[in-house]
C-alpha cells in the first residue's frame, strides 16, 4: 500500500484537472440533492454550461465561482490569499535587534541621590 498523502498536481494534464473539478462539482450537486436545472438557475448560468463544467469541458473561472458559491464550496479561496513571508535572515536580524534586558541609567540614579 502506498502513501498518497502528497499528490503533485503539476504532473496532471489540464484536461484531467478539469475533469476532476467537474467530478467534484457533480458530487457536491448530487450530495446536496440539486438537479442540474436547480443549480444552473441558482448560479445564473444555463444548464448546458453546467453540464459542460461537470464533464470537464472548457468554462470560465467566473462560471466556476458562481457554481461553487451556490454549492457553498468556496473554502479553497484561502489558499490564494497573498501571505507576506519574512526570510530567515531578516527574522534573525529582527530577533537580534530586540531588547533582551533593561539596564539602569546611571545618570538618572545619581540625580535621585542629589535630591
Amino acid at each position: 500500500m502506498t502513501d498518497n498523502s502528497y499528490i503533485d498536481y503539476s504532473e496532471y494534464s489540464d484536461e484531467s484537472l478539469s475533469r476532476m473539478i467537474g467530478e467534484f462539482v457533480k458530487f457536491q450537486r448530487v450530495s446536496q440533492n440539486k438537479t442540474q436545472d436547480d443549480l444552473a438557475k441558482s448560479s445564473g448560468i444555463s444548464r448546458s454550461t453546467l453540464s459542460l463544467l461537470e464533464k470537464g469541458e472548457g468554462i470560465t473561472l467566473t462560471t466556476l465561482l458562481q457554481v461553487l458559491r451556490v454549492l457553498n464550496q468556496l473554502d479553497f479561496i484561502d489558499f490564494f490569499k497573498a501571505k507576506k513571508q519574512v526570510s530567515p535572515i531578516a527574522l534573525a536580524k529582527l530577533e537580534k535587534a530586540e531588547r533582551k534586558r533593561v539596564r539602569k541609567n546611571d545618570k538618572s540614579s545619581s540625580q535621585e541621590l542629589d535630591w
